[in-house]
C-alpha cells in the first residue's frame, strides 16, 4: 500500500513532482492546446511504411509452425540482441581508433592524416553514426576534423548528407571556430540544408553572437546556398529567442515585415524570447500589439509568460508567486486559451522551487479537471 502523502518529506514530494510528465487525455480534444514550440519546420519525418502483405500458402504456415515450436538449441531473439550489441561495440571500437589518429600531433607523424587512415581503416564502412561518434570523442582534434571529413568523402560508397555536414558544423561551432564552420558549409554547398543551418544558428547564438545570426539571413543564400525564405526566418528568430535575444529578433522581424509578414508562430517566439529574458513589460507590450493586430496568443506563449512571472516572483517576492500566477491563468481563461500539460509543469516546478510542495500536490491532484493525467516519468530541466 502506498504511503499517505503527509508522511513524505518536502524533498521527496519535490522529487516526485519533478519526475512527472503530464499528457492530455486522448479523448479530451477540447482541452488539447493549439500551441507549438517556435522551432522552424524541419524536414518531414520519414513515415513508417506498413508491413507488406503476403499470400501465405499452407506450406508456409506449416514451415512456420515447425520453426516456432520445434526444440532449438539457440535463442533467435537473444542472437539478434547479441548481434546488435556486437555491431554497436565494433562501431565504438572503430570510432576510438579513428579518434586516436585525429588526436595525434600532425608534426610528429610521417604521414598526413588521410594516408594514415587509408592504411589502418581502408576496410571499414563509413556511416553518419560513425562520424558523429568519432567527433563526439575527439573534442581536441581541432582542424584535423576537416581532413577527416575530406577523407570520409573520398571513401567509396559514401555520400555526405545534410545530416553529416551538420555534425561538423556543430563540432566546430562548439569550439567557436566559425572559420572552419564556413569552410564546411562552402564545401557542402548544394547538399547542406535545414539541419546544417539549424546547427550553425544554434552555435552562433550559444557563442553570444546574435549580430552575426541576424546578418546571416542576408548572406546565407549567396554564401552557402540556403534559401532565404520564411522557414529560414522562423528558424533564426526561434534560435535567437530561445537564448533570450528577443530584442535582436524583434528588430529583425520588423525590418523584414514588408517582405515576410510575421505570423502567430513568429509572434509566439518573440513572446518566448522576452519571457526568457525576464522583460515582463516588453512581454505585455508585445501581447497588446498582437491583440490589436488580430493575432491570437497560443498556450505555448502563455506558458512562457507564466514561467517568466513565476521566476520573477521567486527572485523578488516568493509569497506573491501564487497570486501572480493565478492572474495569468485567469487571463488565459478570459481569452479562451486552454491549459495544457506544460502549464501544469511550469506551475508545479515553480511551486516546488519555493518549497510549496503541499500546494504542488493539491494542483497535481486536480490536473484531470483540465483533461491531463500523469503518463510517464521524466526529469524536468
Amino acid at each position: 500500500m502506498r504511503k499517505p502523502t503527509i508522511l513524505l518529506s518536502p524533498l521527496h514530494l519535490r522529487k516526485l513532482l519533478l519526475l512527472r510528465c503530464f499528457s492530455p487525455l486522448p479523448n479530451s480534444l477540447t482541452h488539447v492546446s493549439a500551441c507549438r514550440p517556435p522551432s522552424p519546420p524541419a524536414p518531414s519525418l520519414r513515415r513508417q511504411e506498413p508491413f507488406p502483405s503476403y499470400a501465405f500458402s499452407s506450406a508456409h504456415f506449416q514451415g512456420l509452425s515447425i520453426r516456432l515450436f520445434s526444440s532449438q538449441t539457440g535463442n533467435p531473439a537473444g542472437s539478434f540482441t547479441n548481434e546488435s550489441s556486437g555491431k554497436v561495440g565494433e562501431e565504438k571500437s572503430i570510432a576510438e581508433g579513428l579518434s586516436n589518429e585525429l588526436l595525434k600531433d600532425p608534426d610528429a607523424e610521417p604521414l598526413p592524416l588521410p594516408k594514415r587512415l587509408d592504411l589502418s581503416f581502408s576496410h571499414i564502412t563509413i556511416s553518419p553514426e560513425l562520424l558523429r561518434e568519432t567527433l563526439n570523442i575527439s573534442p581536441d582534434a581541432g582542424r584535423m576534423a576537416l581532413d577527416f571529413l575530406k577523407w570520409a568523402k573520398s571513401r567509396p560508397g559514401f555520400l555526405p548528407s545534410d545530416e553529416v555536414y551538420s555534425y561538423f558544423v556543430d563540432y566546430f561551432g562548439r569550439r567557436k571556430d566559425f572559420k572552419a564552420t564556413h569552410e564546411v558549409l562552402v564545401d557542402g554547398r548544394g547538399v547542406t540544408g535545414i539541419k546544417s543551418l539549424e546547427a550553425l544558428v544554434d552555435r552562433l547564438v550559444r557563442a553570444g553572437r546574435p549580430t552575426q545570426v541576424v546578418a546571416l539571413f542576408e548572406s546565407m543564400e549567396k554564401d552557402y546556398g540556403f534559401p532565404r525564405n520564411m522557414d529560414a526566418l522562423k528558424l533564426i528568430v526561434s534560435g535567437l529567442c530561445e537564448r533570450g535575444y528577443a530584442s535582436y529578433a524583434e528588430k529583425m522581424v520588423k525590418s523584414l515585415a514588408n517582405e515576410f509578414f510575421p505570423d502567430e508562430f513568429i509572434c509566439d517566439a518573440l513572446i518566448k524570447g522576452w519571457s526568457v529574458d525576464g522583460k515582463l513589460e516588453e512581454v505585455k507590450r508585445l501581447v497588446d500589439e498582437m491583440y490589436r493586430g488580430g493575432f491570437e496568443i497560443s498556450t505555448y506563449a502563455y506558458n512562457a509568460i507564466l514561467d517568466c512571472v513565476c521566476r520573477l516572483c521567486r527572485e523578488k517576492d516568493p509569497f506573491r508567486l501564487q497570486a501572480e500566477a493565478e492572474n495569468v491563468l485567469i487571463e488565459m481563461e478570459r481569452n479562451g486559451v486552454p491549459r495544457d500539460v506544460e502549464t501544469f509543469n511550469v506551475l508545479i516546478t515553480n511551486l516546488c522551487k519555493i518549497r510549496k510542495t503541499e500546494d504542488a500536490m493539491k494542483l497535481f491532484s486536480r490536473i484531470r479537471e483540465w483533461g491531463c493525467y500523469p503518463m510517464k516519468l521524466h526529469i524536468l530541466s
